[in-house]
């Protein structure tokens, strides 16, 4: 599911059990986009969008033959190209024909391919024409238990290894039954593995699975919901206690330097009600991966797991700059060079964790102390890349990095000002992994 399938748990329902692991859905424009790199910080592989240095898909040796990457597309070609891109790091290829979001609806992406069943096909050909590894697919049912049928026979013609069907038209939601008897058509009426989804609201418990495998006659179970809430679900010996398996997410979070936002959401859609509770209102406060690791006691493990990955984050958005080699780059830092108030350094949010420590807020305050004008920024962008200049007491103070975003930015400027007012020592900026 977005947002939820991202490494740290897809490793996680490994560990617990699951036997195939599938990504979130990733757009084919996205992927055509990315380079590969190989992570050896994280001993883990990349694919890092070109465009802003946005690490689209991680994985890892663990997962390699386990995990298989969902497509989101609307055209054969760009699916082929996407393909491919990810072919020698995945176990397959899944394109996704399911999604009801207006997102994908829009796009002629995901159930939008339920109404256009040659496209859909033309799509599965494609792609498995372009790689050497399975290729499945992942569809929901039509109104018509017939036409739902046919249709699935039409998509195992193109050649796909399987085909997941979920059980819930394109309009339904969770609330509504899960039409297993039409999943169970499907698997008699094919020679290519089924499997059965939409059944969390059934599964409650490990032998659940084994119900619903044999209610729909499938030849396995994929679980969204119920896992997205207690990934043990895989376990056949029972579920863990729940702080437990938030422990146990959060080390590969933090061994894979999955992202605060991202990992919040996750955990967040673990506590459900227990949000709150004192210690789920201090969650929800929590601002960075180092914060929430505090609270369940993995803050020094999280601290010096980060310190060697800062170092890491420069290098990867630094290469965008590199590797586009753009005339407007080179000016503006020869531009810089004249007045001389530039390093190449970068903001690095999880280093300031209270609204009071971040770079503007100090020189702020800082200014005020010393009864100076307050700092003036400004900041230009070129394509998705963004570079701060702040003026403050008649000096220019500007990092030759270029940031992601304009906030990012402007942070990096105030850096580099407070590095010439000796707020910021050398030392602590090459110790952190901000100094270029």
């Amino acid at each position: 599911m977005v947002r939820i399938n991202t490494l740290p748990m897809r490793l996680l329902a490994l560990d617990y059990g699951a036997d195939i692991v599938y990504t979130e859905e990733l757009i084919d424009h996205r992927l055509i986009r990315c380079y590969r790199k190989v992570n050896d910080t994280l001993e883990s592989v990349d694919f890092i969008d070109k465009s802003d240095a946005t690490v689209v898909f991680r994985t890892c040796s663990r997962e390699k033959h386990n995990v298989v990457l969902q497509i989101g597309t609307s055209d054969p070609e760009r699916a082929a190209k996407a393909a491919q891109v990810v072919e020698q790091d995945v176990a397959g290829i899944d394109i996704n024909m399911g999604c009801p979001k207006d997102f994908s609806l829009k796009g002629g992406m995901g159930a939008a391919l339920l109404f256009h069943p040659d496209k859909a096909c033309a799509i599965l050909s494609a792609v498995v024409s372009a790689v050497k590894i399975p290729v499945t697919c992942k569809i929901r049912v039509l109104q018509d238990i017939d036409d739902t049928v046919a249709l699935c026979k039409k998509l195992a013609a193109t050649g796909v290894a399987a085909i997941c069907v979920h059980g819930r038209t394109i309009n339904e939601r969770p609330m509504h039954s899960n039409r297993n008897h039409f999943i169970k058509a499907i698997s008699e009426a094919l020679d290519i593995p089924v499997i059965a989804n939409g059944g969390s609201k059934e599964i409650k418990e490990f032998e659940d699975i084994i119900k619903f495998k044999n209610i729909t006659g499938c030849s396995s179970v994929m679980i969204a919901r119920t896992a997205e809430k207690n990934c043990s679900i895989f376990k056949r010996d029972g579920k863990l206690e729940l702080f437990t398996i938030i422990r146990d997410y959060l080390r590969h979070a933090v061994d894979y330097d999955n992202v605060a936002p991202n990992t919040k959401y996750c955990i967040q859609n673990m506590l459900q009600n227990i949000q709150e509770t004192e210690q789920g209102r201090l969650f929800l406060e929590s601002t960075s991966l180092q914060q929430i690791c505090d609270l369940w006691e993995l803050g020094d493990y999280c601290r010096q797991k980060q310190k060697k990955m800062n170092y890491l984050r420069f290098e990867e958005r630094d290469v965008v700059c590199n590797d586009q080699k753009r005339i407007k780059l080179n000016s503006a830092d020869e531009e810089e060079s004249n007045y001389g108030n530039s390093l190449k350094c970068m903001y690095i949010r999880s280093l300031y964790p209270r609204p009071e420590d971040l770079p503007k807020t100090k020189l702020l305050n800082w200014a005020k102390k010393h009864n100076k004008p307050l700092p003036k920024y400004h900041t230009e962008q070129f394509e998705k890349l963004f570079k701060s200049t702040v003026t403050f007491d008649d000096q220019k103070y500007s990092s030759s990095f270029w940031e992601k975003n304009k906030r990012w930015a402007e942070q990096g400027s105030a850096i580099v000002c407070l590095h010439y007012l000796k707020v910021y020592d050398m030392d602590y900026m090459k110790m952190n992994g901000i100094l270029g």
